[in-house]
């Protein structure tokens, strides 16, 4: 007869028949991350009723782990309000498993914006108040550009990518990224902080950003972010070409080829458009 497997957390009882692997877990851990899956369940916020309801869990135990996960930042209570919440160290693990996960699930719209286009494609998200490119696909052509490569981005507010990610943020956390000054790259880089928070509206009115040789020299860029379930960006990608080639109709294809990349890639990580249009009329005064 197969062994029975242990009951799930707040189960009266122990079953001594259970596999040896079931029998060794940490009781206390796996009660701790129900807590945090039935949180996320709920929409990422929950009274501590609800929680010891749907975890059937005492309500005593519910709150001796989150304030474990408080302390660890895993948990939030909300203010003004009983409610608890997912905490802010849950957004930085998420992270860190996009920078393993996201260039394995970008690397087939790279490889076919690079194929499209003939021009270098560059994948990168923001981690902290740094833009690192995580993946490049160098050009096909015979003159290319030179637009960095993997690791840290020196200066995002003249990148395409680095803007197409900032437009939506909130404005602290933009002003925390930028800090006190913007580096000048070239004559057309904007240094002037009302200027580009202006550049960043354009960047959520169009749905994509322009590097108009900001960084560069003779380069111009356009860049896409990625997003998810949530409408929280995850990164982006963008497509280089030197001005010799950036035609119209070379412009419009590099555009075409990232915006459709972008979208379908979001669109894998559950972000839906309808959210991009509501924030956009929340975000661009009328």
């Amino acid at each position: 007869m197969d062994a029975k497997v242990l009951p799930g957390p707040g189960t009266i009882g122990h079953d001594v028949t259970a596999k040896p692997e079931a029998r060794h877990s940490i009781q206390s851990v796996d009660r701790a991350l129900l807590l945090l899956e039935t949180i996320a369940d709920m929409g990422g916020e929950a009274t501590l009723t609800e929680l010891a309801n749907r975890t059937r869990l005492n309500i005593s135990t519910c709150h001796h782990l989150l304030a474990t996960l408080i302390k660890r930042n895993f948990v939030a209570k909300v203010p003004g309000r009983r409610l608890y919440a997912l905490g802010g160290r849950i957004l930085y693990i998420g992270h860190a498993c996009l920078q393993v996960d996201l260039p394995r699930r970008a690397q087939a719209y790279l490889e076919a914006i690079n194929q499209a286009t003939g021009e270098t494609v560059h994948l990168a998200t923001l981690q902290g108040e740094n833009m690192i490119v995580l993946a490049v696909r160098e050009a096909h052509h015979a003159v290319r550009v030179g637009t960095g490569k993997l690791g840290r981005h020196e200066a995002p507010h003249a990148a395409a990518g680095g803007k197409s990610m900032m437009a939506w943020l909130p404005d602290d956390e933009v002003r925390r990224i930028l800090g006190p000054t913007l580096k000048r790259c070239t004559e057309n880089t904007i240094v002037d902080h009302a200027a580009f928070h202006d550049e960043l509206r354009n960047v959520r009115r169009l749905g994509y950003a322009m590097d108009q040789e900001e960084f560069l020299p003779g380069v111009i860029c356009i860049g896409a972010a990625i997003r998810d379930h949530a409408g929280a960006v995850v990164g982006a990608i963008s497509a280089s070409a030197p001005t010799m080639r950036a035609n119209e109709d070379h412009i419009a294809l590099i555009r075409n080829q990232v915006l459709e990349a972008t979208r379908a890639l979001s669109t894998e990580f559950g972000y839906h458009a309808s959210q991009g249009h509501s924030e956009r009329a929340k975000a661009i005064p009328r």
